[in-house]
């Protein structure tokens, strides 16, 4: 039996997720993982204190989902990173894949309270009831972050242009990465960065192994019973744009339309036949620091269909890779001078209640446990794209998470940024 207790109102996501941070740290206790934006229709669903192991690719998310629409009770927790090499052919900078069974979590509403749900029915634990009666104090962190690498990333987008000239790809995402070490924690990071951009698709997970931030706006796969759906971004501008600039533009309408058949084409690998519909088609949203272009794609599924075989037809993302998605992969592993990491995989909950669900990585920071930090950005490569348009649309994605000094500089020399969360 499922046990659901109300708490009230304890705050927003960032400060419950600060005093957990404390909590857990000096009682010795794995950290907390968190889900904040919009995810089973509540704000947020956060493990105060969930183990997070390195795991085989072929083992995460796999629980079998319910239908449940309001209780999200617990499930496991976790990543699958970008499986594709960079061309330096280096390994993963932390474990492929890692996560964690959580037996309860909080969940926050959306009229804001909050509620303590175990799927055991066990009572909130002593520790836990304790740190949400007592509000932590922010604190400091700094990350000394480089610029990108802009040639190499000319060079990718340029080399894209030609192959889909030659008629190997007629869309790919060429993908760069700013990296910089942190003082403080990740979670510190990941809660300021929280409180500042709200993110509708933001995760967080950590372990010995290191830590992944997501700030992303963007919904891989959603399940719930039978029913699938994704929701692709693709077409970008600054939010001092017009935002009906987008859907007046040609490159990006195109761009999100052939990402649309992509997603159709992955969920009809396991779909009911007849099944895939398109019930949203450019959408122009906002999301931090940019304007998007989202669609969405809807399908059913035989209830008994395993989350390994709807992964093996979707993944990696449609809208980080390209079209034909094998070859637009082949390419972008010598395209693009460094392994993505888990920018570009996904970052989720499956619940045995609640269902599935899974964020498409972008935004997304990578900690390791010498406190390196490697964020990835990217974007959409057609044929009327333009290499310094697309350089400009990287560091519109990177500012609202390193700082639009840094980005609009994007050169050797580093700025330091220091934050009080």
């Amino acid at each position: 039996m499922v046990r659901v207790d109300r708490l009230g109102d304890l705050g927003g996501a960032p400060g419950v997720l600060r005093a957990l941070g404390e909590a857990t740290s000096r009682m010795g206790l794995p950290p907390p993982a968190a889900l904040t934006g919009d995810w089973f229709g509540a704000d947020a669903v956060i493990a105060p204190s969930v183990s997070v192991q390195p795991v085989a690719v072929t083992d995460v998310f796999d629980v079998k989902p319910g239908s449940e629409t309001t209780a999200v009770g617990g499930g496991w927790i976790g990543y699958l990173s970008y499986p594709d090499p960079g061309a330096d052919g280096r390994a993963h900078r932390i474990p492929e894949a890692a996560g964690g069974w959580t037996d309860s979590l909080l969940r926050r509403d959306r009229d804001g309270r909050w509620w303590y749900e175990s799927l055991s029915g066990t009572p909130i634990p002593g520790w836990l009831a304790d740190t949400l009666a007592a509000p932590a104090a922010g604190r400091h962190y700094r990350i000394d972050w480089s610029g990108a690498d802009r040639a190499a990333h000319r060079a990718g987008v340029q080399a894209c242009l030609e192959a889909i000239s030659a008629g190997e790809v007629y869309q790919a995402c060429v993908c760069t990465q700013f990296t910089g070490t942190i003082a403080g924690t990740p979670l510190d990071f990941f809660v300021d960065a929280v409180a500042r951009t709200a993110p509708a698709r933001a995760a967080f997970v950590a372990g010995a192994w290191g830590a992944v931030a997501s700030l992303s706006p963007e919904l891989f796969l959603r399940r719930c019973g039978e029913v699938v759906t994704s929701s692709p971004i693709k077409g970008t501008l600054p939010l001092d744009a017009w935002p009906s600039a987008l859907r007046a533009s040609v490159k990006d309408v195109a761009e999100n339309v052939m990402i649309v058949d992509l997603v159709r084409n992955d969920l009809s690998r396991v779909a009911v036949t007849g099944s895939v519909t398109v019930p949203e088609l450019l959408v122009v949203r906002r999301a931090p620091g940019v304007w998007h272009l989202v669609s969405t794609v809807s399908a059913r599924v035989p209830v008994d269909l395993a989350t390994s075989t709807l992964l093996d037809a979707t993944f990696p993302p449609a809208s980080v890779t390209g079209t034909p998605k094998l070859r637009a992969r082949q390419l972008l592993s010598r395209w693009e001078q460094r392994r993505r990491g888990v920018y570009c995989g996904t970052v989720g909950l499956a619940s045995p209640i609640a269902g599935c669900e899974l964020n498409v990585a972008i935004r997304t920071v990578e900690f390791d446990t010498a406190g390196g930090a490697v964020l990835g950005v990217g974007g959409g490569i057609t044929a009327d794209s333009d290499p310094d348009a697309e350089w400009e649309e990287c560091l519109h994605k990177a500012a609202p998470i390193i700082g639009s000094a840094v980005a609009s500089a994007s050169r050797p020399q580093n700025r330091l940024v220091e934050v009080t969360s």
